[in-house]
């Protein structure tokens, strides 16, 4: 299955890397307008955001996988008008030396088709530069 990778540093300890990325205050700070999220296996996820006419769009999940301060998975549903709609999102949290690596796997088959592939690519790179810039220590 075609899927994006990306990996960044922040410095900061891993259970604030995790806190933006499985909360709905974490995670509107830096990649959505709004988020909900029900912390733990099984639970569903609704991230919402604007589309270029300022309507809001709605992407739902599930959580596959939730170890906290390591991983996080999420299944989108394949139905709705979400871009990500029935593909997978995983996040990996690790320390490295002084620093925490985030890993990301963003894969589903819409990535088969080149353009939509450079621009989520390119969405990801942006979202987690904004992550990195919001928790870097000074």
């Amino acid at each position: 299955m075609p899927a994006i990778r990306r990996q960044i540093m922040i410095a900061a300890p891993p259970r604030e890397v995790w806190k933006a990325l499985t909360t709905g205050d974490g995670l509107s700070q830096w990649l959505v307008d709004e988020a909900r999220i029900d912390g733990r296996k099984g639970g569903r996820v609704v991230l919402i955001s604007q589309d270029d006419d300022g309507e809001p769009v709605e992407e739902r999940g599930i959580i596959h996988k939730w170890r906290p301060t390591s991983q996080l998975e999420i299944t989108f549903d394949s139905v709705g008008k979400g871009q990500y709609k029935g593909t997978r999102l995983t996040f990996q949290v690790a320390v490295d030396g002084g620093e925490t690596r985030v890993s990301l796997v963003h894969a589903g088959s819409i990535f088969d088709d080149a353009e939509e592939n450079a621009r989520v690519s390119k969405e990801w790179r942006q979202a987690l530069s904004g992550l990195q810039s919001l928790l870097d220590a000074d």
